[in-house]
């Protein structure tokens, strides 16, 4: 199979990557947008572009028909989804090969069976993968949540089992709480992605989130070591970094291990994710899901390794077997990954959509600006506030984070506000220095004096 032109699914940030990636392999793209993405940089960059709805995402992004349309208008023979949107979505990953075009992920029936978070569970333990005590399956019986419920004990999770990114996700510390908040998650999960099913997973109180980087080509899998993204707000990652500095190569070599043999029972093709919840008191590591996309924070793998994973989504896409064995994928240095979003992190993280004035981007050696952004560029209200990665790459890790310090001083991005200054304030915080600290400190920090300390 030959890709001779791919249409992106998506837009902002992941889009520009993607167009970079296909035209440095001579591949034409074609970047859909919605009326209010007219002037976005994606669509500048793409050798064509084309509209494909309002604003809504309903009616453009997430507008599977309105995107098949639009890449047989086009002549499109692929199409990439980036993440978030339709790229976890089975029916539209089958509806694309059905019409004769290339999806660049894993199979429908791949995603399906990751996809939906109980299953995937079950297939992580057939293939000898440890996972989070919690339910064998989705959930539809009342009465059977919750026996189990109160068998798993409390703290416990009510999850979607077709959520992901940290959504539909509730906390409940006793079974009063259960009882009430169980119909209102299932109720929320059926809204937000089409199915009511929940399951439930026990809360580990102290523990690292961690996730390995595989790549297959649905005979063989290799992994690409390993992410440490614990600095989180509500469930939503902010700062990422890779390797992860606080594991023993040990337990490294058995997280990657076990990421790769779920991928080669899964059968797994393109670039995905394992994630696993390390436990801090135990030094034990649990299964918590498979994304089956690229993901946000994959450039500090890229910075790592020297792996350009969007141009091996692309490659295996087009049939091409693994281009890399186990052996070749080393690790040198240490990068770390910060999220601009257009956030105000003084005032309870509210979205700040506006007008781009003056923008002055850090350099030099190390230092990587994943964006869409542009000088008189306005942010859209109706999508996500991310405006770019700052990604950062040094030596070890404390060069690494003068580096961050060093580049967010030089970041200038004026028009709105944006969550630059929460990260110049956690590079001076002595825990984010080492590496001393778990999936809910952030949270916490922020519940105490830390406003005062973003500015």
């Amino acid at each position: 199979m030959k890709i001779n032109k791919l249409l992106i699914a998506n837009r902002g940030e992941i889009a520009v990557r993607i167009i970079r990636a296909a035209q440095e392999l001579g591949i034409r793209t074609v970047q859909v947008y919605s009326s209010a993405d007219c002037d976005s940089l994606p669509v500048q960059l793409a050798d064509e572009s084309i509209e494909i709805g309002p604003p809504q995402a309903i009616k453009s992004y997430l507008n599977a028909d309105s995107i098949l349309a639009a890449a047989a208008k086009t002549g499109a023979d692929a199409i990439h989804p980036g993440y978030g949107f339709l790229a976890e979505n089975p029916d539209f990953a089958d509806a694309v090969e059905a019409a004769g075009m290339i999806f660049v992920g894993p199979s429908g029936d791949t995603i399906r069976r990751m996809g939906d978070k109980a299953s995937a569970r079950e297939t992580a333990k057939a293939a000898g993968v440890a996972t989070v005590p919690g339910s064998a399956g989705s959930l539809d019986k009342p009465d059977e949540a919750v026996s189990l419920a109160e068998e798993i004990g409390f703290p416990l999770m009510i999850k979607a089992s077709a959520g992901g990114g940290g959504r539909g996700i509730r906390i409940v510390s006793s079974i009063e709480e259960f009882v009430h908040q169980a119909p209102q998650a299932s109720a929320e999960a059926r809204s937000a992605f089409g199915d009511g099913g929940i399951y439930l997973e026990k809360v580990i109180e102290q523990a690292r989130h961690i996730e390995v980087q595989i790549l297959g080509d649905g005979k063989r899998a290799i992994h690409c070591f390993e992410r440490e993204c614990s600095l989180q707000r509500r469930r939503q990652k902010v700062w990422e970094e890779a390797p992860a500095s606080t594991i023993s190569q040990k337990t490294r070599d058995e997280l990657c291990t076990a990421a790769v043999k779920l991928a080669v029972a899964v059968g797994y093709r393109g670039a995905g994710t394992v994630e696993f919840l390390y436990e801090i008191p135990t030094g034990k590591f649990y299964f918590i899901e498979m994304n089956t996309r690229i993901q946000v924070e994959h450039p500090v793998t890229e910075q790592i390794t020297g792996i350009d994973l969007l141009r091996e989504m692309i490659l295996i896409s087009a049939g091409k077997p693994l281009s890399l064995e186990q052996d070749d994928v080393v690790v040198r240095g240490h990068a770390i990954e910060v999220r601009l979003n257009a956030e105000d992190p003084a005032n309870g993280f509210i979205p700040f959509p506006g007008t781009l004035g003056n923008i002055t981007l850090p350099g030099g050696p190390g230092i990587r600006f994943d964006t869409m952004i542009y000088p008189g560029y306005c942010i859209p209200p109706f999508y996500d506030s991310l405006l770019g990665k700052l990604v950062i790459w040094d030596e070890d890790r404390t060069s690494a984070m003068r580096r961050l310090r060093r580049a967010l001083d030089e970041l200038t991005i004026e028009g709105v506000k944006t969550t630059a200054p929460l990260f110049r304030a956690l590079c001076r915080n002595k825990d984010v220095q080492a590496s001393a600290y778990d999936t809910r400190w952030l949270e916490r920090w922020l519940s105490t004096n830390a406003a005062s300390q973003i500015v």
